[in-house]
């Protein structure tokens, strides 16, 4: 019923910024929490920064002062805005947004982004 796509991720040397986008699409009526999570390789999902519909921001520690969480709330979006980023930031970035459809309501993820902080 719903579908995230996000869209940003690549490969960037340490110090370097990118910008990840995650567009929502469906039998939307409306989109409450969104936010963005990462896994890195042999380690659980974690949360790095949500935000609710009213622009709310919620920040992982190690993130706080580097990232940047924005919506469009007009165009179904979340953004993050990843600066000063480190070797330990690498992993597979998912979007998250709790839906409201004509079903009721529920949780979707994106496919996810692979974001690579290497030299």
């Amino acid at each position: 019923q719903v579908q995230l796509v996000e869209s940003g991720g690549g490969l960037v040397q340490p110090g370097g910024s990118l910008r990840l986008s995650c567009a929502a699409s469906g039998m939307i009526v409306s989109i409450y929490d969104m936010g963005w999570y990462r896994q890195a390789p042999g380690k659980q999902r974690e949360l790095v920064a949500t935000i609710t519909k009213g622009g709310s921001t919620n920040y992982a520690d190690s993130v706080k002062g580097r990232f940047t969480i924005s919506r469009d709330n007009a165009k179904n979006t979340v953004y993050l805005q990843m600066n000063s980023l480190k070797p330990e930031d690498t992993a597979i970035y998912y979007c998250n947004a709790d839906v409201w459809v004509p079903t009721g309501t529920g949780t979707y993820w994106g496919q996810g982004t692979q974001v690579t902080v290497s030299s």
